[in-house]
């Protein structure tokens, strides 16, 4: 069954929640690459997979998020590239074991694109094809270009999905609240955003990460009035907090899972979490959303 099947007959999809901090508590050092667990620990990798499909998420995504040649490259990994996201794609498959859908993340590379920094467009979407041809690979069911705050990056993104395979993508900004409104760190706008990426093909625009449900609530209704498409919310457990040394993510299952209503009617209809959210996070999501569509 497709996404869209899926959609249309459940109404609102709930995505899996937080990768990379599941990952910490296990064992994730700070400033190790998460996507080499694929190799080195991938018992560890499949029982987060599968912790979020036993909650019932429709949708779960990869541990792929830096996996793009650019970003493995400063990691010496470059060469691990196809190795990276097909693993993790065909592991992230067989944890959902048809039970739910699996998209392939594809984060940020880290560089600027010109004028403000080096890398030019083509350059780009070469490096972007080289992981979503390998997540392609792997089986995904879709592939979702997350975390983005520069629209040319996230449009060569796009671009290189839509001439590299046949998948539905995603595409999610992250938003900061700022004095004047919603922006990214590159001052794009949640109503730009979602514009601009549905002319550029998206099947699904959205807002992951940087902000706890309150915000992406807001950020939703942005977006709402300037694209037909399906919105996607990853919102984190709150915003982080620093304390000993350690961040956390103080918003309980129960208190997220109490907006979903909230964010289902400022117009996301898949809706999962980030940073800080935890399996109990995505359970009481499907809780709530059966109570609302049953």
């Amino acid at each position: 069954m497709s996404w869209r099947e899926r959609l249309e007959r459940k109404k609102v999809l709930i995505a899996d929640g937080g990768l990379g901090t599941e990952l910490i508590k296990l064992g994730l050092k700070p400033g190790e690459t998460p996507e080499v667990w694929n190799i080195a620990r991938p018992e560890v990798v499949r029982a987060v997979a599968d912790s979020y499909v036993r909650t019932g998420a429709d949708i779960i995504l990869t541990n792929t998020f830096g996996g793009n040649p650019m970003k493995l490259g400063k990691a010496g990994l470059r060469e691990k590239t196809l190795e990276i996201n097909r693993i993790g794609a065909e592991m992230a498959k067989e944890a959902a074991g048809g039970r739910s859908l699996v998209f392939g993340s594809m984060g940020p590379t880290g560089e600027l694109m010109k004028p403000l920094g080096t890398a030019t467009e083509t350059e780009m979407v070469k490096c972007f094809a080289e992981q979503a041809k390998a997540l392609e690979e792997g089986g995904v069911d879709g592939i979702a270009i997350e975390t983005m705050t520069d629209l040319g990056e996230a449009k060569a993104a796009l671009r290189a999905v839509r001439e590299t395979t046949s998948l539905p993508v995603v595409v999610c900004m992250t938003f900061d609240k700022k004095r004047s409104g919603y922006a990214t760190m590159m001052g794009v706008r949640p109503g730009q955003a979602a514009h601009e990426l549905e002319e550029a093909g998206a099947d699904i625009v959205g807002s992951n990460c940087g902000a706890g449900i309150e915000n992406m609530i807001e950020v939703a209704a942005l977006m709402r009035p300037v694209t037909s498409l399906p919105i996607w919310c990853k919102p984190n457990a709150g915003l982080p907090e620093v304390v000993d040394g350690a961040t956390l993510y103080r918003e309980a299952p129960e208190r997220m899972a109490s907006r979903l209503g909230l964010i289902v009617e400022a117009g996301a209809v898949i809706v999962g979490g980030c940073c800080g959210t935890t399996p109990d996070h995505i359970r009481a999501l499907v809780r709530e959303r059966d109570k609302l569509t049953g």
